[in-house]
């Protein structure tokens, strides 16, 4: 009977979410509107957006204790502004339309859910948290991730409501930019000639932490401009461009999706963490400055370890990040560029 009762604990506390006992971490919540060459006039635009974004995020975190709602509403914050590549902002596929991919993880239980090719639905972030919670899977995508969108009461949008008209310019320029014959097969080259990005750099992204050390991350993209249809890139690819463990801490990543990928960026980084006993910023700096010597691409990365220390590192020329903390709202997009303002009332109102 003893030895019944002892495995009976056993299977209860192993059902328990791990908690992290480190002390004296104070809860944050940070963001990234996207890396790359963002143009001097949007400059303005892409800080006020992740300002509110990290706002909303971090008045989540303080009202419901949940890292995970605090990053989805953060990143909601972001599809719903047309100064970011996701939701609304979603850059086109060669053929003019938007196919968005999201994911988001719970570092607690390492639970996650991933969407790839959402189509016509303002918050594919909402919709890979619907698959971590209340599917049996954690990636659907394409016609299966839209009937389960419908089955779960989303909005499903008039085809063609998230293309905006600075996404069509955009699509436009790559392709005048190609300047050869046999435009169908220039489709599957990069849309970068040279150091120029067709369309906003903005995939948007958060991580969050509280006061017990657990941690949650999310990112949301419309890819790249003039991608091939059905093209899937880093952003819902958990240990590419998302992943988030209480043991080590959380990530999401930004930038050249297919470089992303093939250097597993997030696990790197996390594997430092955890294994090397690197901060967040030194671990983060260490795999992108890897990674763009060793691909020639660049990126960019917002993390936090599981001691509260942040992350904030680039390659790109440009990532506009920002992150609160307390009354401290932090943010920036140039190189060491750190501004710092005391958050007063009245507070933020999400829904």
């Amino acid at each position: 009977m003893a030895v019944l009762k002892i495995l009976c604990l056993a299977l209860i506390l192993a059902s328990i979410p791990r908690i992290s006992l480190s002390q004296n971490i104070v809860p944050t919540l940070l963001v990234h509107g996207g890396a790359g060459d963002v143009s001097d006039e949007s400059i303005p635009f892409k800080k006020i957006g992740v300002k509110l974004a990290a706002r909303v995020g971090y008045e989540t975190l303080k009202k419901t204790g949940s890292v995970v709602e605090a990053v989805q509403q953060a990143v909601q914050s972001m599809e719903e502004n047309d100064q970011f590549n996701s939701g609304y902002g979603s850059v086109l596929t060669w053929e003019g339309d938007v196919e968005m991919d999201a994911s988001i993880m719970d570092g607690s239980t390492l639970n996650a859910g991933c969407v790839s090719l959402a189509k016509d639905i303002l918050h594919p972030i909402a919709l890979a948290r619907s698959v971590m919670e209340k599917t049996r899977h954690m990636y659907l995508a394409g016609e299966g991730a839209m009937a389960f969108a419908v089955e779960e009461g989303f909005e499903i949008l008039p085809e063609g409501s998230l293309v905006t008209e600075k996404s069509k310019k955009a699509l436009e320029d790559y392709k005048n930019s190609l300047n050869g014959n046999n435009a169908n097969k220039k489709q599957k080259s990069c849309p970068e000639i040279g150091d120029k990005i067709f369309g906003s750099p903005g995939t948007v992204g958060a991580v969050a932490i509280d006061a017990y050390g657990n941690v949650a991350a999310a990112t949301s993209t419309g890819g790249i401009t003039g991608k091939m249809p059905g093209r899937i890139g880093d952003s819902p690819i958990l240990g590419g461009g998302t992943y988030a463990d209480n043991d080590s801490g959380c990530v999401s990543a930004t930038g050249q999706g297919e470089t992303i990928m093939r250097f597993n960026v997030a696990s790197k980084i996390l594997a430092l963490i955890e294994h090397f006993g690197m901060s967040a910023q030194d671990a983060t700096a260490k795999v992108l400055e890897e990674m763009t010597h060793r691909f020639n691409q660049t990126a960019g990365v917002i993390s936090i370890d599981g001691k509260g220390n942040l992350g904030i590192y680039f390659t790109s020329r440009r990532m506009s990040w920002a992150y609160q903390r307390g009354e401290e709202l932090h943010y920036g997009i140039d190189k060491d560029e750190d501004v710092v303002e005391i958050v007063g009332e009245p507070r933020v109102e999400f829904l």
